[in-house]
Formats: structure tokens, C-alpha cells, sequence
């Protein structure tokens, strides 16, 4: 392996190290104390699992920890009503409605209920389009944290041809507009894109968001590239015994880290940073909401 490895969980944890510094802070000099509110419902076991970890890691920063579990036959009205509330409790200061919600449910119209300043997952409409427009708005977790790992790795990227492979509304766009943010030359591919082979070993920094299991090989990354690898895809291990898994990127891993300048893994490389800059987004939240300085080497 030629690339230097980035880890995740590593920058992750200078994260929370960071957040509960501004909670300290906060607590001490304003008496606030920043709330989260995550919303689940249903019983998906990932979702379960993902939930508890919010709750444990906004507790372990300081912050104030406020989790609702509906049943899966909860009505929409109902839903909406508890987002409504959440919206005017002033001691919340960011509302995350844990996805995908039942099929009987309209997940834009719930989105769509947060208040745009408690959005700390960033998909509101209205967050949406000031990220579009270049204007202050709360950034999706996962593209976040692909931005700051890029800084760090990179320092500034005003130049540079990025390319990010994927489309999708939670990383590729949004991805896209932060980049562009940073004076990258950005091209968005997909998998139906002509010649992405080539597009892809144009790319000085490569994002890789498409949840297709190793898709992107070695020889499609530019020697000395900075690589992203934001998919999370469970694919067969009978290595490990019958009917083991275990958990790969949308990069060919080993091909492209003989390649690369710097890479993350999967697991331990952007999947640890997601949780980490929810609670970034909360303390952010609640800066703004009380008028106070912004949070420095937590958002953009």
C-alpha cells in the first residue's frame, strides 16, 4: 500500500473532542446546553442500531439527548405533529427524523416539516438551495465529513479537478455544491456516465458515492489522487465461513491504494465521520439560533 491511509474514526474522535469543547463552553458562558431530538419509527434493526449510537455519542459530548420511538403503524398526522412540536421546544436544537420512515408515510413531507434551522441532517428544501445558491445553510452529515477529511488531508483545494461519482440527493449533489465551494472544477458522473473509467482517472480528488460494491477499480484512480469512498456495501466473505459477510466500499480498496495519494477504508474511513458531524450540525444549530459565533473546524 502506497496511500496514505485516512482514518475515520481517528478524525472522528477530533470531532467529538472539538464538540464537547463548545458544549463546555456553551454551558459555562451562555447556560445553554445544545439538544438533539432523533425521531425513529419503526423497528428497521439497522435504523435501532444507528439511533442508539446518536444517542450515546450526543450524551458523551455534553449535549442533551431527546429520542421519540413511534410504532411502525404511527399515522402521518401524528408524526407531523411531534416534528411541530419539536420545532417549538426551544431547549431542541436539531431534529433528525431517522430514515427510511413506513411506506404508508411521505418522507419529502416530513423532511419538509423540520424547521430549516433544526435541519441538522440538511435535506429541508430550503437548506437545499441555499447550499446550491452558496448561502449559510446546515450541510448533510456524510458530505460534511468528506469535506473536512478533504481539508485536512489536502489543505486548500481551490483547483483541483474533483470528480464524484454518484447523484444522489443525501451525498452526490450535495458533495458537489461543497466542492464547487472550494474552487474545485467538479464533474458529477453516475454509473451511466460515457467513458467514467477515464472521467475517473482525471479526478485529483475522486468521491466515490455510487452503493455499488467495489466498483470503481485501481486502474481507474490518477496516481497521487486523494480518494473518498463513501459506500458501505455487504458483499459474501465464505473465507470467513458459510454465510459470512463482510463490508467493502464502492473502491476497489487494495488495487487503488497502490495508486493513491491518500485513501479511506471501509469500514473506519467516512462512516465514523456521519455521526460526528451530526453533533457538529447541532452545536452550529444552536450557536445560530442565539446569535453567537459559529463553531470553528466544524462546518463550512
Amino acid at each position: 500500500m502506497n496511500a496514505t491511509l485516512i482514518d475515520g474514526k481517528v478524525f472522528a474522535a477530533s470531532i467529538r473532542e472539538k464538540v464537547a469543547a463548545h458544549v463546555a463552553r456553551l454551558q459555562a458562558e451562555h447556560g445553554l446546553t445544545p439538544g438533539l431530538a432523533v425521531v425513529l419509527v419503526g423497528e428497521d434493526p439497522a435504523s435501532q442500531v444507528y439511533v442508539r449510537n446518536k444517542g450515546q455519542q450526543t450524551k458523551e459530548v455534553g449535549m442533551a439527548s431527546f429520542e421519540h420511538r413511534l410504532a411502525a403503524e404511527t399515522s402521518e398526522a401524528d408524526l407531523l405533529a411531534l416534528i411541530a412540536r419539536l420545532n417549538a421546544d426551544p431547549s431542541v436544537h436539531g431534529i433528525l427524523v431517522q430514515l427510511p420512515v413506513p411506506d404508508h408515510i411521505d418522507e419529502a413531507k416530513v423532511i419538509n416539516a423540520i424547521a430549516p434551522e433544526k435541519d441538522v441532517d440538511g435535506f429541508h428544501i430550503s437548506n437545499v438551495g441555499l447550499l446550491a445558491t452558496g448561502q449559510k445553510s446546515m450541510v448533510p452529515c456524510t458530505p460534511l465529513g468528506c469535506l473536512l477529511m478533504l481539508r485536512d488531508t489536502l489543505g486548500s483545494l481551490s483547483g483541483l479537478n474533483a470528480v464524484v461519482v454518484g447523484r444522489s440527493n443525501i451525498v452526490g449533489k450535495p458533495m458537489a455544491q461543497l466542492l464547487l465551494k472550494e474552487s474545485c472544477t467538479v464533474t458529477v458522473a453516475h454509473s451511466r456516465t460515457r467513458d467514467l473509467a477515464g472521467l475517473c482517472r482525471s479526478a485529483d480528488i475522486l468521491v466515490a458515492a455510487v452503493g455499488r460494491p467495489q466498483m470503481i477499480p485501481g486502474d481507474w484512480v490518477k496516481p497521487g489522487a486523494t480518494v473518498i469512498d463513501v459506500g458501505i456495501n455487504r458483499i459474501p466473505a465464505p473465507e470467513k465461513g458459510e454465510g459470512k459477510t463482510r463490508l467493502v466500499g464502492d473502491v476497489d480498496f487494495a488495487g487503488a491504494a497502490e495508486v493513491a495519494g491518500a485513501i479511506t477504508p471501509v469500514p473506519g474511513g467516512v462512516g465514523p465521520m456521519t455521526i460526528a458531524c451530526l453533533l457538529a450540525n447541532t452545536v452550529t444549530a444552536c450557536c445560530r439560533a442565539n446569535d453567537l459565533p459559529e463553531p470553528e473546524g466544524l462546518t463550512v
